[in-house]
């Protein structure tokens, strides 16, 4: 390669040097049509192609031109910005995908709900995003030891003292249930629910633990504490809130940069029905 081959972007102070060949897999946009020296956005100054814009988000629209992808950090959020540079690039269908994006939220939300009443504890967790909760279910294990067999565990068998699994509830897509602790179901015949939270292996029964532990194993995901209140002091419920951002955003886009088939019309098309709902 060639020094002619290279060309740098002087966008408002910082540098930016990429080669011909990626300028030219976007035929269709603003920024490949500098080459021919008529767009008066584009100044050449001592060798440099000088462009007045915001060079934070350059990176992202020279990841697009150079591989059909972007990265997005997960404290990303400005998406009207990446969406107007996008267009002023004339990078359409990168601008039409960040329009579609610009609402979608990037923290997700955990409530923890706890509660005792007498020797059980009783937990209840929400959640913004069902993948989640769904994930944290599979690691969450209820073993009940003597079971009550009036109703409750017709499944299990009788005078068992061996602890059976049973799975927590799922009252909806964004919440479950599950209780700890021990429960006397006639004078000599107590029940006792055990939890495990996995990679942890102790089967806890003490519902303090188990706070503890769920807690515990919520920040090692990622989430992180917010808020502690008390919903109800009758009932004694605690509520701790929790959130946690999304991971790094790779965004693929289905139009390669030799492939990009939706028209520049169409596209402008798109966008401006997209902000006359808003």
């Amino acid at each position: 390669m060639s020094a002619q081959d290279l060309i740098t972007f002087n966008i408002g102070g910082q540098k930016f040097t990429t080669t011909l060949s990626t300028l030219r897999r976007h035929q269709d946009s603003r920024i490949a049509r500098i080459l021919d020296g008529k767009d008066t956005d584009f100044k050449v100054i001592s060798g440099q192609v000088f462009v007045d814009r915001d060079w934070t988000f350059f990176k992202y629209i020279l990841d697009y031109m150079r591989t059909g992808q972007i990265t997005l950090p997960a404290e990303f959020s400005d998406y009207n910005g990446l969406a107007q540079e996008a267009q002023f690039y004339g990078l359409y269908p990168l601008a039409l995908w960040v329009e579609r994006n610009i609402h979608r939220s990037r923290v997700e939300v955990l409530e923890l709900r706890f509660s005792v009443q007498e020797t059980q504890g009783f937990f209840r967790i929400f959640c913004s995003n069902n993948k989640t909760l769904e994930a944290l279910a599979t690691r969450i294990s209820i073993f009940v030891e003597h079971p009550n067999l009036n109703g409750n565990f017709p499944h299990l068998p009788q005078n068992s003292s061996t602890p059976h699994p049973v799975p927590v509830q799922r009252p909806s897509h964004h919440d479950m249930v599950f209780h700890c602790g021990t429960d006397q179901l006639a004078r000599d015949d107590i029940s006792a629910r055990f939890v495990t939270i996995e990679p942890d292996d102790r089967k806890l029964l003490n519902s303090t633990n188990v706070l503890g532990l769920l807690v515990d194993t919520l920040l090692k995901d990622g989430f992180r504490l917010i808020d502690t209140r008390t919903v109800s002091p009758e009932e004694k419920v605690e509520c701790y809130m929790f959130e946690r951002s999304r991971n790094t955003q790779i965004v693929v886009l289905s139009e390669t940069p030799r492939a990009e088939h939706l028209r520049r019309e169409d596209t402008q098309s798109q966008l401006g029905e997209g902000k006359k709902k808003k």
